[in-house]
């Protein structure tokens, strides 16, 4: 029997969705980060390390990008419960988090793919159908990607370019045995409180953000003398049976934070093409490498600081009509159950919910206990009993 279909929302439909609040991100924090850490055993060192730009002083051709290559780290090392890395981080920076006050916790992925829906072309990277997991676990709603395939394999005769090679060669690990650099930011949005999980390029040092590409090396040790940079002692703590959390890295403020884009030399890259993906998780650095045959052009980092800001305030029905939507989700779901598959149907150009009738849930259960009220109070008390008897 097809699962029975709660709502239906076509294109007319969401025309007419609208949120009265205005549609700008305030209250922006780092809450945690992670790198996985290439183990048997699914391992995190949080609060991880981004890769620092570090661009060579000489310019040599790149090869195209072959191989294996994760396009969904977590579902690919944890296909179990892709969500879970999100909270073990950020109860391993922060055992007290509270996470009632959220209201919707995702990956940046899903909420391109919203907006793309809403304004066909506004991410070329992010047309065409998806599915996604519903859950909401009392007031906050859950977003998991079903259909984003976890790897892929580049054979050697086609071409995707040179993204992955660029950025091996143009970003270098803090340490060794890591792999992807994964970041969670919280912000309100129209009303709603966010968690939002992305995968990261690297990272600037503040001090020499500006230069252009080939005007020296960076050193990495220069990050450890700056203010922002804690660095974690390696330890084990709150691991779970199925993953290992380990203490280690460097913390690195968001404002750090860099995202890398490479081209052909002649084929646009516009900020308007980029600003989707950057503006979902309040990354304001950007480098455009542009290259001929893999030898690229020297280039330098972009602050898009303000012209984020300029593509919100220019597109706030759109994003009013993506707070909507969301709240519209959750209305949804707390009259059907509190679980649901939302389908995009790129030929019928419509967004379906239906009730997810499996037993699977989107969190190992001990997460869940974050959300009761009664356990989070008695753990607070305890907490802070131990405290004054000291």
């Amino acid at each position: 029997m097809a699962p029975r279909k709660i709502i239906t929302i076509t294109r007319s439909s969401l025309h007419g969705l609208d949120s009265s609040d205005a549609a700008h991100i305030t209250d922006v924090k780092d809450v945690s980060s992670y790198s996985w850490v290439d183990t048997s055993i699914p391992t995190i060192a949080v609060p991880g390390s981004p890769p620092l730009w570090n661009p060579p002083d000489i310019n040599v051709p790149l090869p195209k990008d072959t191989g294996l290559y994760c396009i969904a780290e977590n579902a690919a090392r944890l296909p179990a419960s892709p969500m879970a890395p999100i909270f073990r981080a950020i109860f391993a920076t922060d055992p007290t988090f509270d996470v009632q006050p959220i209201d919707v916790i995702t990956d940046r992925h899903n909420i391109r793919k919203l907006l793309a829906y809403i304004k066909p072309g506004s991410d070329r990277d992010k047309g065409g159908s998806f599915t996604m997991r519903l859950e909401l676990v009392r007031n906050t709603l859950l977003l998991c990607r079903l259909d984003l395939p976890a790897t892929e394999y580049i054979q050697p005769h086609e071409y995707r370019g040179h993204g992955h090679e660029y950025e091996k060669a143009y970003t270098t690990k803090q340490f060794d045995g890591t792999a992807g650099h994964h970041r969670i930011v919280s912000y309100r949005f129209c009303g709603l409180n966010f968690l939002i999980r992305y995968e990261t390029d690297g990272c600037v040092s503040p001090k020499k953000e500006a230069t252009v590409a080939h005007k020296g090396l960076f050193d990495p040790s220069d990050l450890l003398s700056l203010p922002f940079a804690k660095q974690a002692s390696p330890a084990l703590k709150r691991s779970s049976p199925k993953m290992k959390v380990l203490l280690k890295g460097k913390t690195v403020p968001l404002e750090s934070i860099l995202e890398i884009k490479t081209r052909v030399l002649g084929r646009s890259l516009d900020f308007a093409d980029v600003a989707p993906q950057l503006w979902v998780s309040q990354t304001s650095k950007l480098v455009r490498a542009f290259h001929v045959g893999g030898c690229f052009e020297p280039t330098y980092v972009e602050d898009v600081s303000a012209a984020l800001q300029e593509w919100e305030s220019d597109n706030q029905k759109n994003l009013r009509t993506l707070g909507a939507l969301l709240s519209e989700f959750i209305t949804v779901l707390k009259g059907s159950g509190g679980r649901g598959t939302l389908r995009y149907d790129a030929a019928r150009d419509r967004l379906t919910i239906s009730r997810y009738t499996g037993e699977t849930r989107l969190l190992p259960e001990d997460l869940y206990s974050e959300w009761n009220e009664r356990k989070r109070g008695a753990a607070r008390t305890q907490e802070s009993e131990s405290r004054n008897r000291r």
